[in-house]
């Protein structure tokens, strides 16, 4: 595990995720009260080391992580325009991003890459490489409560116009060199630079890992 992750989130993670996965599997009752018991020890973690709503909001946010434990998803687009980025600024931290999200259960990647931007920044876009799948822990993001995959593709600008959102305040395109303070919990600097070398040479490997 990569030295970025607090022990204190890798331990509860890992609980939370034995206890999901052993729930799934479970036959005996009292096997499902200790798989539960040990959920909430991990959810206490998390209240504890950092700062998180209470236990009880914790364990709700967890009810809809069923069966076996696996990463949650997270898509982002690149849309390279005219020598330019398509970023918006999220409405909770007041900084950039490309536009994106977790997947939705039942969407295709590129689906939901598509949607996002939709409901993000008002563009229609067509994707056309995945430029990108990394294990959010190993690059540098700051920790959160869930282990993720980011993945990142390559569009083309196809239609809309730009239309903010409940999550998002503004839409822009912005050239490499000039990029503005981004959310670095959802983008960092390194991974928009990597977009705009494959929008250059398209025939470049995707990058994993």
């Amino acid at each position: 595990m990569d030295n970025n992750v607090p022990a204190w989130l890798r331990w509860s993670r890992e609980l939370i995720a034995i206890a999901q996965t052993g729930s799934e599997f479970a036959k005996d009752r009292y096997d499902v009260e200790r798989y539960a018991s040990v959920r909430r020890i991990g959810a206490e973690m998390l209240v504890s080391a950092s700062g998180n709503p209470g236990t009880e909001q914790v364990l709700a946010a967890l009810e809809g992580d069923v069966g076996y434990a696996t990463p949650k998803i997270d898509v982002r687009a690149a849309v390279i325009h005219d020598c330019k980025i398509l970023l918006v600024r999220e409405v909770r931290d007041g900084k950039w991003t490309m536009p994106g999200g977790w997947a939705d259960v039942g969407d295709a990647p590129s689906r939901a890459v598509v949607r996002e931007v939709r409901e993000e920044s008002g563009f229609d876009i067509r994707v056309s490489k995945l430029v990108a799948v990394l294990d959010r822990d190993k690059h540098g993001h700051p920790p959160i409560p869930h282990h993720a995959y980011k993945l990142f593709f390559l569009c083309d600008l196809i239609g809309g116009i730009a239309t903010t959102s409940a999550e998002t305040d503004a839409v822009d395109f912005f050239a490499q060199g000039g990029l503005p303070p981004l959310s670095l919990s959802r983008v960092l600097p390194w991974q928009v630079d990597l977009a705009f070398e494959h929008s250059r040479h398209p025939d470049l490997a995707t990058v994993f890992d």
